[in-house]
């Protein structure tokens, strides 16, 4: 199994993606920018001596259509079992490594933050009880007063779900203000 540089991935996943936007003509014509970007390589004076091994598969590569290098993408990616995720663009790089390099500690990722939440009625004051049945009957328009009765009484529930942060805290304190313990989960 031969194992395919970054570059020529990242190259060929471009001009892949540029093929399904253009033309046919360019869709039959040979990658030159491969060729470019290997020569370059070959000619630079820091760049590290290309395998034996890997030359052979270099001229291959550069000499495939567009349309052959998505197909060439696209297997690669079922076979070695590679995910699609997003890449540092090359002119980030330095800047990062400059950065952790005058840090001596390592950064420390921060969780995402939560974005869709669950609000959930935890318990209410006695004396709000028919203020929070309302309430609830008025945003659950499928429920009858009866049912939003029994709902509240029955506490914990789970008023909403899957709703936009902006919206859950908004609900939260409406339900809050009326006497209602609420949770966003």
């Amino acid at each position: 199994m031969s194992i395919i540089p970054r570059t020529i991935l990242r190259s060929a996943r471009a001009s892949a993606s540029a093929a399904a936007s253009s033309s046919r003509i360019i869709l039959s014509r040979p990658l030159s920018t491969s060729r470019t970007v290997f020569a370059e390589a070959e000619s630079s004076s820091s760049a590290a001596p290309v395998s034996p091994k890997i030359a052979p598969i270099v001229d291959q590569i550069s000499g495939l259509t567009l349309l052959e290098v998505s197909e060439l993408v696209t297997a690669l990616k079922t076979k070695l079992n590679i995910t699609e995720i997003a890449l540092p663009a090359a002119s980030s790089a330095p800047a990062a490594s400059a950065a952790s390099a005058d840090s001596a500690e390592p950064a420390e990722e921060k969780p995402k933050e939560k974005t869709i939440f669950t609000v959930k009625l935890e318990k209410f004051d006695a004396t709000a009880k028919a203020k929070i049945i309302r309430e609830v009957k008025a945003i659950m328009p499928n429920m009858n007063l009866v049912e939003a009765k029994k709902f509240v009484e029955s506490v914990p529930q789970t008023i909403k779900e899957n709703l936009p942060k902006e919206d859950a805290e908004k609900l939260k304190k409406t339900l809050e203000a009326l006497g209602a313990t609420v949770s966003l989960v």
